[in-house]
């Protein structure tokens, strides 16, 4: 098939690299010509495991190449794919500025008949408004159909996702539309939901805000577990094995962050409003991600006496997960804001995000450093908030001789906390009551505290 891909983000890149790995001939095309250009010598734009060595092979074979014009990228292309962001605007819900210029364009390019598929996430009525505002852009008398076929990757295993997906959402009015994009997908041997436009939409939010209130589940039961003693990840595995709950997004933290479930839970919880339903138990989702990060920092401040004035932190952790250089609502970045605001100096390291990192903090009370140990030395305790493998098998004798005082905060619980209390550290975990827990249970109730704020 010939296919176009509008946007080059973390959906579209990996999109348009895995249908052409598939054999199809794909059109990639941005608005942006220096990112184009990377992309041509193979330097990508984000980082995702696997994926430039499919774009530079598909390039070099002709089945892959980029543009800046949409109206080159849809001239011969069969399907266009619509994958341009969607973020969360000032009111909650979702900002459709993108989508609705690529529409208006589209219809001005219009010439031969084409399945228009939008794989946004979008809020329902979305692909209703496309079709008309296509409609009212022809040109020509030009026959087109609309199709709702939202993504369902994860940041970091996005080139896995797309191979071997769970199911495919297809939303369509269309007979013949459907049957060109179940032949797209026939390959993969693995369920395909048939669906109208306003189901397929909710079908992405309902996802997404299902695993977002696992996390916020599992981290409300941290907080249980934390005070009585029984420790959260115990708990999760037990769960987990639980068919009809299942082991994925119960690994308790600091909370969610990325650009897909904050902005998607929220525009969610807003067009339940728009409905004139208050969706209490989303509302209750959103609040306990808030708090959970506060509640991590306000250990760091018990521990210190509520006085950060002076201190030195070594942060290991900057991207919102592991597996990805995206920052976008990253908690990481928001605790170092908070961390930084109260006094604090940090030395930070993140193994793929410290650029982005650096042009949303700047430098101020800032070091970038080269390795994690690096960003350990000589500090007054190490906090870890993204789950990055390497993070891990962190030698923990080297971290003693590295730390002032030999205390660890670990937002991820990453580390194995029977080896780090024997290596006699104190110790900060998530759902577990460890020798930090019980050392600031036994602190007067009027200890200093703070007021947490987000940003500096």
């Amino acid at each position: 098939m010939k296919i176009c891909v509008i946007g080059t983000g973390y959906v579209g890149l990996v999109g348009a690299a895995i249908f052409s790995d598939w054999g199809n001939t794909i059109v990639g095309v941005d608005i942006d010509s220096e990112k184009i250009e990377r992309i041509k010598k193979g330097e990508m734009p984000i980082y995702e495991p696997g994926l430039s060595e499919i774009v530079l092979k598909n390039i070099s074979e002709g089945r892959l190449s980029f543009t800046t014009s949409l109206s080159e990228g849809m001239r011969d292309a069969e399907i266009v794919f619509v994958c341009v962001g969607t973020p969360q605007s000032e009111t909650g819900d979702a900002d459709l500025t993108a989508v609705w210029k690529v529409a208006e364009e589209i219809g001005r390019n219009l010439e031969t008949y084409k399945v228009i598929v939008l794989k946004s996430t979008v809020p329902v009525g979305t692909n209703e408004k496309v079709k008309k505002l296509i409609k009212d852009n022809l040109r020509f008398n030009t026959e087109f159909d609309v199709v709702s076929n939202p993504e369902f990757l994860r940041e970091g295993y996005s080139v896995e996702d797309m191979k071997n997906p769970d199911r495919t959402v297809i939303g369509s009015d269309s007979p013949k539309a459907l049957s060109i994009m179940k032949s797209l997908y026939a390959h993969l041997g693995k369920p395909i939901v048939e669906a109208d436009f306003k189901s397929a939409e909710m079908i992405k939010y309902a996802s997404n805000a299902f695993l977002a209130s696992k996390i916020s589940f599992i981290n409300e039961m941290a907080q249980i577990c934390e005070r009585s003693g029984a420790d959260v990840s115990v708990v999760a595995k037990g769960m987990g094995l639980d068919s009809r709950v299942g082991p994925k997004f119960l690994n308790a933290g600091i909370g969610y962050g990325g650009s897909c479930f904050p902005k998607d839970v929220a525009a969610l919880y807003k067009t339940s409003t728009d409905q004139a339903y208050d969706f209490k138990l989303l509302r209750g989702v959103m609040e306990v991600n808030e708090l959970q990060k506060n509640y991590f920092v306000s250990k760091i401040v018990r521990y210190f006496g509520g006085n950060l004035s002076g201190k030195t932190f070594g942060v290991l952790g900057l991207a919102f997960k592991e597996n990805t250089d995206d920052i976008r609502e990253s908690v990481a970045i928001e605790v170092v804001r908070i961390l930084r605001g109260l006094g604090a100096y940090l030395k930070v390291f993140d193994p793929q995000a410290m650029y982005n990192s650096k042009k949303v903090l700047g430098e101020v009370d800032i070091k970038y450093c080269l390795d994690k140990y690096e960003a350990i030395e000589d500090t007054d305790a190490l906090i870890i908030l993204t789950e990055w493998k390497e993070f891990g098998t962190i030698d923990l004798e080297r971290v003693k001789n590295s730390l002032k005082s030999h205390v660890i905060f670990d937002g991820r619980n990453i580390l194995d906390r029977k080896k780090v209390e024997e290596a006699r550290f104190t110790y900060f975990a998530i759902g577990k009551r460890t020798n930090g827990t019980e050392l600031l249970s036994k602190r007067p109730t009027g200890t200093p505290g703070v007021i947490l704020k987000n940003g500096d």
